[in-house]
């Protein structure tokens, strides 16, 4: 659909071909991943379809009207078109030379939201729901080592280092690779799906042999999971890291390490995760309890 949408822009906008390019290639070069090229492409891409021209030709009071129509529009709460249309433009603008239109754009808040954890229950029910192997190994993998969606779907066979009970997450966020701990309950499970599914290259093959699952492919097989191990809670694979975190932090884990290895790049996005985790200081109490109480 996005390449549909960029070969569409590409051959109807004047000058678009040339420019997307120039505009990708300095996103790789800032050292911007593929799912950014990707969102920021199809925003821009869309854009130029709408007006007919690049986004630097259109008006400053027609982006605001096109920016609150996406706002208008949303049926979702994280408003995530907006959201990718708006940064988006803002790496264009100072891309490619036109700094001024990008300060002039509407700032972002970020949502103080904390992220929702599943519970050790609800993890084991939704590890052991699936019927392949595969699919149950997948999940149980991504929860063992705070796995990102797209980490999981890069990993090869020649990253999991049993000798060493460590796992290579390699060119990640941010173009970072870091290393973390393999479960051996993990790895028992994946020398029994190893024999059952014989991958070649690729620790979790896609529809065939010469490339990786999908992230859709996880979802997929995430959201089947949730739907058949009857979880109440609004979850994602993103939960699974969530989780993880939480669950580290509550078993005495320091934050510092918990940073490491979610490869993080800054301790504050880690620190959320004290908001979330369950204190495990004994003297920690709910005043109703001793209200109720019998004497």
């Amino acid at each position: 659909m996005t390449e549909t949408l960029l070969l569409k822009a590409r051959r109807e906008v004047p000058g678009f071909s040339k420019v997307i390019s120039e505009f990708e290639q300095k996103i790789v070069l800032s050292g911007g991943s593929k799912s950014t090229i990707r969102n920021y492409s199809y925003q821009i891409a869309q854009l130029s379809l709408h007006f007919g021209k690049l986004p630097h030709d259109v008006s400053e009071r027609e982006i605001e009207e096109y920016l609150y129509s996406l706002v208008r529009e949303s049926k979702t709460p994280s408003l995530s078109a907006y959201k990718h249309t708006v940064y988006g433009l803002r790496s264009y603008f100072r891309l490619l030379g036109y700094e001024e239109r990008a300060i002039k754009l509407p700032k972002l808040h970020r949502e103080n939201k904390l992220p929702v954890v599943l519970n050790q229950n609800e993890c084991k029910k939704l590890f052991a729901s699936p019927t392949q192997l595969k699919h149950r190994v997948i999940l149980s993998l991504i929860y063992s080592a705070g796995l990102r969606v797209g980490e999981l779907c890069k990993l090869k066979i020649a990253d999991v280092d049993s000798g060493r009970m460590m796992i290579h997450i390699r060119q990640s966020k941010n173009s970072k690779d870091r290393y973390v701990p393999l479960s051996e309950l993990i790895l028992e499970g994946l020398r029994k799906y190893y024999k059952e599914c014989k991958p070649v290259v690729w620790l979790f093959n896609g529809k065939n042999n010469n490339v990786g699952i999908s992230p859709k492919g996880v979802q997929s097989v995430m959201r089947k999971a949730v739907k058949s191990s009857k979880i109440l809670k609004d979850v994602s694979v993103h939960t699974l890291r969530h989780s993880y975190a939480t669950h580290l932090l509550e078993e005495g884990m320091d934050i510092v390490s918990i940073k490491e290895l979610l490869g993080h790049a800054r301790i504050e996005t880690t620190m959320v995760y004290l908001h979330v985790a369950k204190p495990n200081r004994s003297n920690l109490f709910s005043p109703f309890d001793r209200l109720y109480k019998k004497q």
